[in-house]
């Protein structure tokens, strides 16, 4: 009688969903800078990162690489895998296969689509597979005429068999040539990312949606329906890229309004992804390149965490 009591009652909170807390569900965005393996793909311009090319990219440098981007992985996620990580400057489908074999005590798989860059780097999704369903994946292409940039990568995806979540993965255009003279390139791909949001709003008002990556701009709210939660990072100085001593926060997350109240973002900067900056002061992050000099660091940009807490 007293063993069916018990049974009784945690069937009763098990149905209630008190019993046990759901662990939040960690989402990893990195601009990972040019994870380019060492041999020519006949689809992308990669002659600049390969073993004769300008950036003396090889077989020793990639495999450093790899191991690399791995680590900040493994170190952020700890014992519990990130559901989601967002990648940004992935040359091809082997780079993330190199890459999942690295993390495959957390089961990973990804979603990745081939673009029109003209440097050839795209954006991919990493998901832990025993935790991430994908129920719908496309590429939305940014058209910029004459010029050729990364697609916006839109995945449906489903956690932990209940929760529907809505992901796009943005690598948006470099302000390279002058801040306000490409500036209408991102409010394109911007176009696109909030058409996409309002397809998905106009099914589901409730949606939940994540967008992620290197928006090549300061932080601000410019896409409606969504919430920036960069902003008050890069008010207080805080950023995940410098450039000339000046840190902003080029990589960002934005959620839906329905899941601001429930989400934690932090910039993830332990020491060892960072260097002394001799030039400016204080610290910058520990680069694999410094034009083309080899400098054997991580990347130039630092990753970014968003913890989505159970409801």
């Amino acid at each position: 009688m007293k063993y069916s009591r018990l049974i009784w009652m945690v069937l009763f909170c098990i149905e209630c969903g008190f019993l046990f807390a759901q662990e939040p569900i960690t989402i990893i965005s990195y601009n990972v800078e040019n994870l380019f393996d060492y041999e020519h793909d006949t689809l992308k311009n990669d002659y600049s990162f390969l073993p004769d090319g300008d950036h003396h990219w090889t077989y020793h440098k990639y495999q450093t690489k790899l191991d690399q981007i791995a680590r900040v992985i493994v170190n952020i996620s700890g014992w519990e895998s990130a559901a989601l990580v967002g990648l940004c400057e992935v040359e091809n489908a082997r780079c993330l296969r190199d890459l999942c074999y690295r993390l495959k005590r957390f089961h990973y798989q990804y979603v990745h689509y081939e673009s029109g860059d003209e440097r050839g780097i795209d954006v991919a999704l990493l998901y832990d597979s025993t935790k991430v369903k994908v129920l719908d994946s496309k590429p939305l292409r940014v058209d910029l005429k004459e010029d050729n940039t990364r697609d916006i990568l839109y995945v449906k995806t489903l956690l932990h068999e209940r929760d529907t979540l809505h992901v796009m993965v943005c690598h948006l255009p470099s302000r390279l040539g002058g801040g306000a003279a490409t500036e209408w390139k991102r409010l394109k791909a911007k176009q696109v990312i909030q058409q996409q949001i309002d397809s998905v709003l106009h099914q589901q008002p409730q949606a939940q949606i994540v967008i992620m990556g290197d928006m090549n701009d300061e932080a601000k709210n410019d896409l409606s329906g969504m919430s920036n939660q960069m902003i008050a990072m890069e008010r207080v100085g805080q950023g995940t890229h410098k450039y000339q001593g000046i840190w902003s926060c080029l990589d960002q997350f934005y959620v839906s309004e329905k899941m601001k109240e429930r989400c934690v973002v932090q910039i993830y900067s332990p020491e060892w992804l960072l260097e002394e900056d001799t030039k400016y002061l204080d610290y910058q992050p520990n680069r694999t390149f410094v034009g083309f000099r080899y400098h054997g660091g991580y990347s130039d940009h630092m990753p970014i965490v968003l913890q989505l807490m159970s409801r």
